[in-house]
This record gives structure tokens, sequence and C-alpha cells, in this order.
């Protein structure tokens, strides 16, 4: 008997902490949902190291007077929800109650708050969950919440937080995302006394893009709007056709104006995008759409950070319905213009000469292919950069541009398979012809060879660049005109970090004003016009991943993946002369088999399974082997 006891509040509060408190960036959130529920026009967000030291959201709201001030740190202490039927028509961001009780309980913690029209405003402070102190004070009419030194009552949750780049990046990715969801409101975020963006009231979610992600971002993105039944309705910014990205981390989600994760909206985005993107590209998107409260779970989840539909199905065609039709759209603007020029069918005009077949493109070198130099100071290059608009026809490069055979200090591995290139054609392989354009027949002493010549011209061209960062003293080429980049500011941090890596590699990238950096050289081996946008790619994989430091084989490696891949996706159409100096090349790699996601660059039928296959006994024609 007595085994089962009532916690006491201070416990209860920060258990309720771990699941709605996970890190700074969970307190940030809180408290400016708070804010915009107190229907505040300037909300002004400051933090030191990551949110783990001090951390400050200050509104011009409602406010509150002593009475409720008191009330809210208690725990299920709402006033958005009286019973349990509100919670299926809940229309605002914070309702449950638990979030400044369980952050008190975690930190030291100050509440200054004052009612509109209020003389005097009141002061309570708490630290560790203890009873809370309260006074009067004067302020100007809103509310301003103070939280320092976060976790100090449960030093082993500190242990868990990432570095305090990690948790900044998280903090103003936060504050971005509803900075655009609310324009209406003006957005000011501090981060250890500087300011990483700063956006009064702006007319519409297009203006706010532009001031907090970059006018770029903006430039890329337009409007959707459509209505469905039932008061269902989606708008936002979405990407043009052919302007992607490569990873998801500008896929921004909202329902009702929540950011959410949200598996069904993102995939609906990146299947509404899937023939007008390349391969391995996604879109930048800035997706709301608006339902009925009752439709809508926003309980699921603790922090509010996913949501359930009624009807999942209803929700994705709808989705998917209005962003195909825009997209059908844009992309016939472009094709308008030439149907109307020249006369008519017929006539030998224009839109005859427009619409007859043109011939087919003849070969050209790869545009990033390295110049005929030693290769130690050479490496293949990215290609064209793909979110510059629709996936190019791809081209093989012509035999005088191929890079040289790479030498390789350590041998190849030992197989049956795959024997030791001793230069040029002396790997007892003939070429007997090619398949679809894509695979390459080798005729070997053990039968036939199947190779993937893209996926062999990934792991040569990986393994050359991966040799190139390793090694001292890249090569540069001057730009003509360097390239301005204007990036956000959680990728501006990064470049910043990150700038000694692309340094190593031979780009010269310079800070040129706020969140601006100045693209001058890229490496001998490098296309001019393709640096951007390999930049670009490079800095949201290393976001995406988490790196922010330029040491480490994986950052390395990455980046050479990143660029090797990139190159091999323009290889379609191959030629006798590429591929004889492909060979060489890739049995001289230390891993020949396989490609940089492990698949395989070519597959061996033997002589002795092909005729089982054909059902020819061995003894019973003549050996062709030699």
């Amino acid at each position: 008997m007595g085994r089962i006891l009532k916690l006491p509040d201070h416990v209860a509060n920060q258990i309720a902490a771990g699941e709605v408190v996970e890190r700074p960036v969970a307190v940030v959130k809180e408290l400016v949902e708070n804010a915009l529920d107190a229907d505040a026009r300037s909300i002004e967000v400051e933090f030191r190291r990551g949110g783990k030291a001090y951390i400050r959201v200050a509104d011009d709201g409602t406010g509150m007077d002593a009475e409720d001030a008191r009330a809210c740190l208690e725990r299920h202490a709402t006033s958005k929800i009286r019973e349990a039927r509100d919670l299926l028509r809940v229309g605002s961001f914070g309702f449950r109650g638990e979030a400044l009780p369980s952050i008190a309980s975690v930190s030291r913690f100050r509440l200054r708050t004052r009612l509109r029209g209020a003389g005097e405003g009141i002061e309570i402070t708490m630290s560790g969950g203890a009873a809370p102190s309260a006074r009067s004070c004067g302020m100007p009419e809103g509310t301003v919440v103070e939280v320092a030194h976060l976790f100090n009552t449960v030093p082993a949750r500190r242990k868990f937080l990432k570095t305090d780049r990690t948790e900044s990046a998280h903090i103003v990715q936060l504050c971005r995302l509803l900075a655009v969801a609310h324009p209406e409101v003006g957005f000011t975020l501090i981060e250890d006394g500087r300011t990483v963006f700063q956006s009064p009231a702006c007319e519409s979610r297009a203006a706010r893009v532009a001031e907090v992600f970059g006018r770029r971002t903006a430039g890329d993105l337009m409007p959707l709007e459509a209505t469905g039944e039932d008061g269902w309705r989606i708008d936002g910014l979405v990407a043009l056709p052919g302007r992607g990205r490569s990873t998801r981390a500008e896929m921004a989600c909202y329902v009702n104006r929540r950011p959410v994760d949200s598996r069904l909206l993102n995939f609906a985005l990146i299947e509404s995008y899937h023939t007008y993107l390349p391969r391995g590209r996604y879109p930048v998107a800035f997706l709301f759409l608006d339902v009925p409260s009752d439709i809508v779970d926003v309980n699921v989840h603790p922090a509010k950070r996913e949501v359930r539909f009624r009807d999942e199905g209803a929700v994705r065609r709808f989705v998917m319905e209005a962003l195909l039709a825009r997209l059908r759209q844009a992309a016939r603007k472009p094709l308008e213009p030439a149907a109307h020029v020249g006369g008519p069918p017929g006539s030998g005009g224009d839109a005859d000469r427009a619409s007859a077949p043109s011939p087919p493109p003849s070969p050209r070198p790869f545009a990033g292919g390295p110049p005929s130099t030693p290769p130690a100071k050479t490496a293949p290059a990215s290609a064209a950069d793909a979110s510059a608009g629709p996936a190019p026809r791809r081209e093989a490069p012509s035999p005088s541009a191929e890079p040289p055979a790479a030498a390789s200090s350590a041998p190849p591995p030992a197989s049956a398979t795959a024997p030791p290139a001793a230069g040029g054609r002396r790997t007892g392989w003939r070429l007997i012809g090619f398949l679809h354009e894509r695979f390459a027949l080798w005729e070997t002493r053990e039968g036939l060879v199947l190779m993937h010549v893209q996926a062999a011209w990934e792991r040569v061209w990986f393994e050359d660049i991966l040799r190139n960062l390793r090694s001292s003293g890249a090569v540069r080429q001057g730009l003509l005109f360097p390239v301005l980049m204007e990036l956000d500011p959680v990728v501006s941090d990064l470049l910043e970090a990150v700038a000694p890596l692309f340094e190593g590699m031979g780009f010269e990238v310079e800070p040129f004003g706020r969140h601006v950096f100045r693209l001058s050289a890229v490496p001998d081996w490098f296309s001019p016009e393709e640096g951007e946008g390999f930049l670009r790619d490079a800095l949201a994989l290393m976001r995406e991943r988490g790196w922010s430091s330029p040491e480490g084989d994986d950052v390395r490696t990455g980046v050479a993946r990143l660029a090797a891949r990139r190159a091999a996706r323009r290889m379609a159409r191959v030629e006798r002369d590429g591929v004889d100096a492909l060979l060489p090349r890739l049995l001289a790699c230390r891993d020949p088999l396989v490609d940089t996601r492990g698949r395989a660059t070519f597959v061996e039928y033997r002589s002795g399974e092909l005729e089982r296959r054909f059902g020819i006994r061995a003894d019973a024609v003549p050996s062709a082997r030699g």
C-alpha cells in the first residue's frame, strides 16, 4: 500500500518539459506562437549561444493582467479551450497550457506583461520550478518573456543538445517560417547581438520571402492559389518548372498557417514536380493549406509539429490537382509566343521551320571537363546546374575532352572479372558494341562484360575529385565577371564556416555585403558558369547532413560524391573512343566495382553460364577463347 503517489508539480512540469521542450527552438516556437495568439503586430526574438544561455521574445500584443499572468504559469491553464470538444475546432496556435510552466521548470524564467490600457505591468520570476515571485513594473503594452540557462535543473538534458551553430540554425529556420506565414507582423531576429534579419510588416508573402530568404529565391517562385469545396483553400509560392534544389530543406508546408512536418504534403509536392524537375531535384515551396479545423487534428504531437487529416486521400488529390494545374499553366507560357510566329502551315515560314525536326546535336566536350594537364592538378567537374531550367539533353564528351587517366598509388583489387589495367587497351577486354546508348559490351577471356557507362564515369570522377580535395595547391581560374550569390542567413553562416574547404578546392568566395558573397574564381577543372549552382547544392547538402566544419573525410567525401553524380548525369550517349579511355581509368580505381551509391559499374556473364542458358554443351563446340 502507498506505493502509488501523486507527483509534485515541479516534477510533473519537468516531465512535461521533456515532451514540449526538447531543445531551445521549442522554447522559441511556444513563445512566438503565444505572441501571435495575442494579436501582436511586432515580435522580436533574441537568443545567445544557440538558445542555451538566453532567449528573449518580446511582442506588442494584448498582454495580461496580474491575475492571468499568475495563472498562465500553472499546469493546464489556457484561455484557448474550455471543454474537450473544443479540441476538434482549435483555431489558435497554443492551447495545451503546458508550455510556460514546463519552460519555467527547467530554466531561470522571467515574465513581464502589461495589459492594453492598464497603468502598469507585472513581473514574475521563477527558477527551476520554485515558487514564483511577482511585483509591479513599468513597461510598454505587450509581453516580454526571458529564458536563461535552459535545462539548468536537468544537466543531463544539456548533454544531448547539439552544437551552438546547429541549435542556432534551427531557431533561425523556425523564425523564418513563422515570418513567412505572417507577413502582416513585423519580425526581428537577433543572434548573439547581431541582427540576422529585420522585416517590418509586408504587404504580401512574396515580399516577406524576398526579405527573409533573399531575392534570388523569391525570383524562382510563382504564386499558387486554388479553392475547393467546403471551404478548402490552397495558396502560397511554389517553384517555377525546372527550378529545383538538391535537398528538401526549402520545402515548407503549412496547415492553417501552422508550419508542420507532413509526409503527405511533401509527397504531393514531389510527385507534382515529377515531370517538371530532373531526378534528384526538389522544388522550393511555401505551401499553405487552409481547411476547416474539424477535419484536421493538431493534437497528435506534443510539440504540434505533425497533424493528421480525417481524409488523407482527399487532401492529397486536392493539393496535387492545384499544383499540376498551376505547373501546366506555367509550362505553357514560354510556348505561346512561338505558336504565332511565321505564316500558315506549308507557307515555308518560321512556324514550319520551328516544327521541322532538328538534326541531332553533335557531341561536344563536357562543360566541366579538365584540360589536358597532369592528373595531379586536374579532376572532372560537376554538370550544369539543373536548377537553371528543365533538364537538358544529355550529351557525351568528345574523345578530345576526356579526362586523362588518373594515376593510382594502390592497385585495384584482384578479380578474375577485372584484370589489372596495364595501360591503354592491354586489359584483355575487347569492345564489341553498345546497348541502348547506355551500356558498353566487352568480350573478355571469361565471357561477356556489360558496363554501365554512366556509373563507371561516376566512380572515376569521384575518386579524381576526392584525390584533388585531399591534395594541396589547387589551380584556379579567375572569372571575368564575378558572380554575386545572395544566401539566406543559415546558409550564409554555414558558408563562412566551411570556406576553407572550398578554398582548398580552388573556389574563391568572399563576403560582399549582408548575406551576399562574391564568387571570383573556380577550380581550373570546373566550368565557370557552373560554380554558383555547385556551391549552392554543396551547401544545401552540408546543411541537411549537419556538417558545420570543413574538417573530416565525411565532408570531403560528400562534396566529391555530389560533384561526381552531377557530372555523370550528363552521360547518356557513349562513343567508342570515350569508352576505350574510360576502361583503364575505371580499373585503376580503388573500388572499380561500384559507383558512389553502391550500384554495380559492370556485371560479367561467363561463357559457361551463357552456354547453359542456350543448352549448349561446352565440349560440343570448339573453344573460341585463346
